[in-house]
């Protein structure tokens, strides 16, 4: 099984977002891969989904399913195939939490993309959670077609 970590600064509006898509994406794929989320940040911990998230997920038919943020960890990195932050911040901040990517796991999602090493920008900040929704989906249609190729 394949197990992917998205991570975003709190874990409450992008990386949720790529979890619940991603995982629509690979179960209707009827891929065996294991998809989670989490946040480089304390702030939001233990809080649930991002109104806009929720709203723009159940907006497009994605289903949505109980999540509280948490934090990434080193075990994290060492558990999982794909590491995958939204911008330049977050990978940053998981270099700093995982220490050296000795295994080649870190990514952005839009690396999976022809706009490789490009930000998805916060909806936290612009509020615009269609643009990130765009955006997520673009990046996680582009690893999904990675991941069919890789088998």
């Amino acid at each position: 099984m394949i197990k992917i970590m998205f991570v975003c600064h709190g874990n409450i509006c992008r990386s949720t977002m790529a979890e619940f898509v991603m995982a629509d994406m690979v179960k209707k794929a009827g891929l065996d891969v294991s998809v989670d989320s989490s946040a480089t940040s304390y702030e939001e911990i233990g809080n649930g989904v991002h109104y806009g998230t929720l709203n723009k997920l159940r907006e497009v038919g994605v289903p949505v399913y109980a999540h509280y943020a948490k934090r990434l960890t080193k075990q994290d990195y060492e558990r999982s195939d794909y590491i995958i932050g939204m911008d330049d911040m977050n990978i940053r901040n998981i270099k700093r939490i995982v220490g050296n990517d000795r295994d080649g796991k870190i990514y952005k999602l839009l690396d999976f993309t022809a706009r490789k090493g490009q930000n998805i920008a916060d909806p936290w900040y612009t509020g615009d959670f269609d643009i990130t929704y765009k955006d997520i989906k673009e990046g996680c249609e582009g690893l999904l077609k990675y991941l069919k190729n890789a088998k």
